[in-house]
């Protein structure tokens, strides 16, 4: 059931579902949370359920803005470095998940029963009024300090990102709060803070330079880690992190420019008889000016600009879906910073 996030009783509502152990699907700045209280196994065991998600894949837990996260965060997690501070300070409330180390004895199931936890505050408003009831406890009741809430979807396919994808993914059972499109589009960036450096886990909105600039750190990889300390520190499992993820019901490739037109003058001008009801069975997703595109190719064209293409990623992917499209031909983002986090999305799905 979809509850708009501007009537006067659906914060109310989410909050006592979620508080009496169920699930909601909640709205953030980058896409739709299936959210339950990170403190409540029972009810993070139904997360793993609805999405059939392995138990031991971590979940991010959200946490409120109220004190800049600093309550939410002081339950969770058993440490902050001073790097971790300084990148809450710069980011906070936005797209930006830290690992920290895990407070024993909360949060164990969202954490994947790792002894580290993933934690964002996010910048939807309606997803921190959630937050907040739930951080208001009435009388007698114990205060929820976060949700734990991975994307709204099954696991490994596409996130979504208004609130009837997530009907249409997991059904009309589920109460979601409808917050409307995601602003953003893509997950958020996920820096580990608990091997003694900034290390990316996951691109996002938030760039690796962003994060360099605001913490004085240089962001390293797992790799450059291990180089750099002469020891395998073993990096946390996080959210959105395997090599398939992000995965329509079609096959995606990727290409350069110069391959797509060569793929699409391959097909020939093959065009549907006048009257047909068949469905193009191939999408393509590009930037370039294709030349001499058959009509039998459902055609649309990507974005310049890298936040743009971010923020309707996911949504045209589940248009091309729709369709009915068994391939998806889509141009290789170019090699840039700015173009990180869409360019990781896709080379997941294409995996």
């Amino acid at each position: 059931m979809i509850l708009s996030a501007s009537a006067l009783d659906s914060i109310a509502a989410c909050a006592d579902t979620l508080r009496a152990g169920g699930l909601v699907g909640v709205p953030t700045e980058t896409v739709y949370g299936l959210g339950a209280d990170a403190d409540n196994p029972a009810a993070v065991a139904k997360i793993f359920a609805a999405k059939g998600r392995p138990a031991n894949h971590p979940l991010i837990v959200h946490v409120s803005s109220q004190d800049g996260g600093m309550s939410g965060v002081a339950h969770f997690a058993a440490q902050v470095p001073p790097f971790a501070q300084q990148l809450m300070s710069a980011f906070w409330p936005g797209p930006l998940t830290l690992i920290l180390p895990r407070r024993e004895g909360v949060g164990a199931a969202a954490a994947g029963g790792q002894n580290s936890i993933g934690l964002r505050c996010p910048a939807h408003p309606a997803a921190q009024a959630v937050l907040r009831a739930l951080r208001d406890a009435p009388p007698g009741q114990t205060p929820v300090w976060g949700i734990a809430a991975p994307s709204a979807n099954r696991f490994g396919r596409v996130s979504p990102t208004t609130a009837a994808h997530v009907d249409s993914e997991l059904g009309p059972d589920l109460l979601v709060l409808d917050g409307g499109p995601c602003d953003l589009g893509i997950e958020s960036t996920i820096i580990d803070c608990t091997r003694g450096a900034p290390v990316l886990l996951r691109p996002g909105s938030i760039s690796r330079l962003q994060v360099e600039q605001a913490c004085g750190q240089r962001v390293l990889s797992n790799e450059e880690l291990a180089m750099q300390t002469q020891r395998g520190l073993e990096a946390p499992r996080a959210s959105g992190t395997l090599e398939s993820h992000y995965a329509p019901n079609a096959t995606v490739r990727l290409m350069d420019a110069k391959a797509l037109q060569t793929a699409v003058n391959l097909l020939g001008d093959v065009m549907h008889p006048a009257g047909s009801d068949t469905k193009p069975s191939i999408a393509v997703y590009a930037r370039s000016a294709l030349k001499r595109v058959p009509l039998s190719i459902h055609l649309r064209r990507m974005p310049d600009d890298a936040a743009a293409t971010a923020h309707q990623l996911f949504a045209a992917l589940r248009a091309f879906d729709a369709a009915g499209v068994k391939l998806i031909w889509v141009e290789t983002p170019p090699d840039t910073l700015e173009w990180e986090g869409v360019r990781d999305r896709l080379q997941r799905a294409s995996a």
